[in-house]
């Protein structure tokens, strides 16, 4: 079975950063696109940052210049680097895989932005 496991999430201050990671394992082959999506309270899970395997990134309007997705495919791990946190990044973030068509989710990690 294909699980994805986050780290990293956690309280910060406005204007900090935070480096979320996420691990798949199970048995598959390859990895298609790696992701992350957030969920704040009352309101729909929207794409954060994605990245494929050969390393093309799409960044959200909102992430764009402050946050940047990367991976390592030995490790079967995506990273995102958080900059410039602002209150409104608070949300729940979550993992995505994409293998064969099929996504994956992680469980997701809390992220506050607060002083």
């Amino acid at each position: 079975q294909v699980q994805l496991v986050e780290y990293g999430g956690g309280l910060v201050q406005p204007g900090g950063s935070l480096r979320l990671s996420c691990a798949a394992s199970g048995p598959f082959l390859a990895i298609d696109t790696m992701g992350w999506y957030r969920q704040a309270p009352g309101k729909q899970r929207e794409l954060v940052a994605a990245i494929t395997s050969g390393g093309r990134t799409t960044y959200a309007d909102s992430a764009k210049g402050r946050f940047t997705i990367s991976r390592d495919n030995a490790l079967n791990t995506v990273y995102l680097q958080m900059n410039s946190l602002k209150p409104e990044d608070t949300a729940v973030y979550y993992c995505n895989a994409v293998m064969r068509g099929r996504y994956y989710w992680g469980q997701g990690t809390q992220v506050t932005v607060s002083s």
